[in-house]
């Protein structure tokens, strides 16, 4: 069940919450977010060059969009951000959210709708729930009444989306259509699996099995679409948050971590941690699709 590639870290981004890592085709780069800096990051893997934006808030994820923009999900709302003039503008409110909310983590459906949630930025309240942007227009999808949202995560082929409850070490599934979403299940308790650990960002990949990050849990897992653990690769890090495929062949994982409730004991023991790390994937992902602004 352990795989055992060489994982290395590739970019050293002393990251307090480093979150929402995606792989951008076009620009053949990698964007990730410090939600607790306000930083969105680039990093290109063929040069190793990488910079960082600062965004008016805490930035929780940034996705490419069909034209040149990327679309990104702040604590207040959604923005738009200009690669080539650094600036974010800010897009749309969150109908009906809390002032205490924060937007978290991302993706898109191959029809370019995002889905997105919503969480209690001090992780006591529920008050987070799921929402999908389509073309301009936000609406509630998916569960409501969570601390932590994850995800969602979408299928290559579309007809199914993952929602994960963090705090509760659950993750749901839902039948997805372009009409839009079923009712949630049940389809992993992580716990059983890892009971110390958390389950953070998910990723699909190609042969439709689920990756989650595991925080406090010092690995990504695989599971399959049955919700059975099949895989688990250790990252030199404890607090594990986000997984995606990337590179030209869809076939390197980048993965970032956290440092933000580590002492000095654990930062001894986990001295790479904040940073992004890489590994060849066992198994390839798949291209993920732009989100369409209107």
């Amino acid at each position: 069940m352990a795989v055992m590639p060489e994982v290395k870290r590739v970019f050293d981004a002393e990251a307090k919450l480093g979150e929402g890592v995606l792989w951008d085709a076009r620009r053949q780069v990698v964007w990730f977010v410090d939600i607790k800096r306000h930083l969105l990051w680039h990093f290109d893997p063929a040069t190793g060059s990488n910079s960082a934006a600062e965004a008016p808030g805490q930035i929780g994820w940034a996705i490419p969009t069909t034209g040149d923009l990327l679309l990104c999900g702040l604590e207040d709302g959604l923005y738009t951000f200009d690669p080539a003039s650094q600036r974010f503008e800010h897009l749309r409110d969150v109908p009906g959210e809390s002032a205490t909310n924060r937007l978290n983590d991302a993706c898109t459906d191959p029809w370019g709708r995002v889905w997105f949630g919503t969480m209690d930025d001090e992780e006591d309240s529920a008050s987070g729930r799921f929402y999908v942007f389509d073309r301009g227009d936000i609406r509630p999808a998916g569960p409501s009444g969570i601390t932590i949202t994850n995800g969602p995560a979408v299928s290559a082929q579309g007809d199914r989306i993952y929602f994960t409850d963090t705090a509760n070490k659950r993750i749901m599934v839902a039948d997805l259509t372009q009409e839009g979403v079923g009712e949630a299940r049940p389809f992993a308790n992580t716990g059983e699996d890892f009971p110390d650990a958390f389950p953070d960002g998910p990723v699909v990949d190609a042969e439709d099995h689920l990756w989650t990050a595991l925080y406090w849990g010092e690995h990504v897992a695989r599971y399959s679409p049955d919700g059975k653990l099949v895989a688990k690769i250790a990252i030199p890090a404890r607090d594990v948050t986000k997984m995606a495929f990337g590179g030209g062949d869809l076939a390197t994982a980048y993965v970032t971590t956290a440092t933000k409730n580590m002492e000095d004991a654990d930062m001894k023991a986990f001295p790479e941690a904040g940073g992004l790390f890489a590994f060849d994937a066992p198994m390839k992902g798949f291209a993920q699709t732009p989100a369409k602004l209107s």
